[in-house]
């Protein structure tokens, strides 16, 4: 969700922050603060980072712009997928996104809200970022329902209509992110992305896998190497060393 939906939460806050100014208790809105500040950074992060493209020098050099990234050689056996809109060599488990016009490494989705690609490079980011954000909406979400003293009159709902909108919206928001935010946390669990879960029967490297998930290692390495590895991975070493345990 944009850094816009975090102002609902936002304004919620504000009613309860001169109270708490007068009585010398700051801690708990500036950290507030500091919280929504941390999103909307986290945001223009995610949203303007390179998120895996594919880029042909790439692929011939071995390297990529950033000194501390080095592209993953696959080995030469291996014939790689040439992309038919940008033709540049695909690396197992990428995909060519039309509204980036890139193909972009373990792509995930398109995010509207971003407006940026969801792939190896930020898809970890994006996790933290959409963590952040949930606790931003349910610390405004609660800060919301205690500022609210419910009255049966007309007066007192245009004293506080504001408000309760504000924590309607809130609770909509949250419940987005959350689901959002478990999904996520579930794939990643099974080392598998969106495109690939809602795609299986589509993909070639998958429709004729002998595994159902041939880059799942199990939940720990799943994620530890999604959350903790500093360096692209050769998908086609996991998926041919684990597709032939079987033979």
């Amino acid at each position: 969700t944009p850094p816009g939906e975090l102002l609902v939460s936002f304004c919620g806050y504000l009613s309860d922050l001169q109270k708490q100014e007068e009585q010398g208790e700051l801690l708990q809105p500036l950290s507030f603060l500091l919280l929504v500040l941390c999103s909307v950074l986290l945001y223009f992060r995610v949203s303007l980072m390179d998120p895996g493209f594919v880029k042909a020098e790439e692929a011939k050099a071995g390297k990529s712009e950033e000194p501390s990234i080095v592209i993953p050689q696959v080995p030469s056996h291996i014939k790689m997928r040439r992309c038919g809109y940008c033709l540049v060599k695909q690396p197992m488990r990428a995909k060519h996104c039309q509204l980036c016009q890139h193909c972009v490494r373990r792509y995930d989705h398109h995010c509207p809200w971003i407006e940026n690609c969801v792939g190896e490079k930020n898809h970890p980011l994006f996790i933290v970022y959409l963590s952040v954000q949930l606790v931003v909406l349910l610390w405004g979400g609660h800060v919301a329902w205690s500022g609210l003293s419910f009255e049966q009159s007309w007066d007192w709902l245009q004293h506080n209509i504001f408000l309760l909108i504000s924590f309607l919206l809130i609770v909509i928001f949250s419940t987005v992110v959350l689901l959002l935010l478990l999904s996520h946390l579930y794939l990643i669990s099974c080392n598998t992305t969106t495109w690939e879960f809602m795609s299986h029967h589509r993909i070639s490297y998958l429709r004729h896998s002998k595994l159902e998930n041939p880059f799942d290692q199990g939940v720990i390495l799943n994620l530890w190497r999604f959350f903790c590895s500093s360096h692209l991975t050769v998908w086609e070493k996991i998926y041919y060393h684990r597709d032939n345990e079987l033979v």
